[in-house]
């Protein structure tokens, strides 16, 4: 990920926070393999247990997913853990977090440069997390380590997202969560049978915010005017975040 200065989130803990707030992940691994793909990726929903946001710790925390044993993917860790002799895939992993809100920019919201020099180009506007790290998978069905791991996976993304996602906190008149203990034992001892569990420390992790905030102040607010005229959700949120955004550099720029 290019992380220009203007855009980069320098900070560990905004990225965590960031990572939580949007934990579908793109894991894309790079395995040599005579059956399968080099290069594969899949969308996974993550759960983040944070260790340090220090930046120069060796392991930041880890990420907890599981996958369908079919995916071509998962096959191909297997098949280099089963090679390896060992759970742990030789390979980095990357996974890449993308923000809900992101958009097209139309060069007809520069009110500032477009007026005076014509000097502009579209761009889009988008906010991401990228982590690296070290895999272990849980993909031995008749280990106990493997059924502990996701006993434990499932029921931690299952309450996450019933209560940070959905809002269902039994709290305030909202209705309580949904429950891994709601469906029948034998039906879910079932269906670990068709999952692994992937565990991720994470040893490098960087993001931006690509939010407008390189640009005079004068185009900036044409952006912030443009977006909150459009009349929509993302438009509304991508306007708070230029504003956001902008506001924060110029802040850092007052301090120097």
């Amino acid at each position: 990920m290019y992380l220009r200065a203007v855009h980069a989130e320098s900070s560990t803990k905004a990225l965590f926070e960031f990572i939580k707030a949007n934990p579908l992940g793109i894991i894309t691994t790079a395995i040599p393999s005579s059956t399968h793909h080099f290069i594969q990726s899949s969308h996974v929903p993550w759960v983040l247990d944070v260790y340090t946001d220090d930046p120069e710790a060796p392991v930041k925390g880890r990420l907890r997913g599981h996958m369908a044993r079919q995916n071509p993917q998962c096959k191909a860790m297997m098949e280099a853990c089963t090679a390896s002799g060992t759970t742990k895939l030789q390979q980095d992993v990357m996974i890449l977090f993308t923000g809900a809100a992101h958009h097209y920019v139309t060069p007809k919201f520069y009110t500032e440069t477009k007026p005076d020099t014509g000097k502009v180009v579209p761009t889009w506007n988008y906010s991401a997390a990228q982590v690296y790290g070290k895999a272990t998978i849980y993909f031995d069905s008749a280990a106990p380590e493997t059924s502990e791991y996701l006993s434990q996976q499932i029921h931690d993304l299952s309450q996450m997202c019933e209560t940070s996602v959905m809002g269902y906190t039994g709290k305030d008149g909202k209705p309580g969560p949904w429950s891994v203990a709601d469906a029948p034992e034998r039906y879910i001892d079932i269906m670990k049978k068709n999952i692994i569990g992937i565990e991720v420390s994470i040893e490098s992790i960087g993001g931006k915010f690509k939010m407008s905030q390189e640009l005079g102040q004068g185009d900036r607010e044409g952006v912030i005017q443009g977006f909150g005229n459009l009349g929509s959700e993302v438009g509304t949120e991508i306007a708070e975040l230029v504003k956001e955004r902008g506001e924060m550099k110029d802040a850092e720029k007052n301090k120097q």
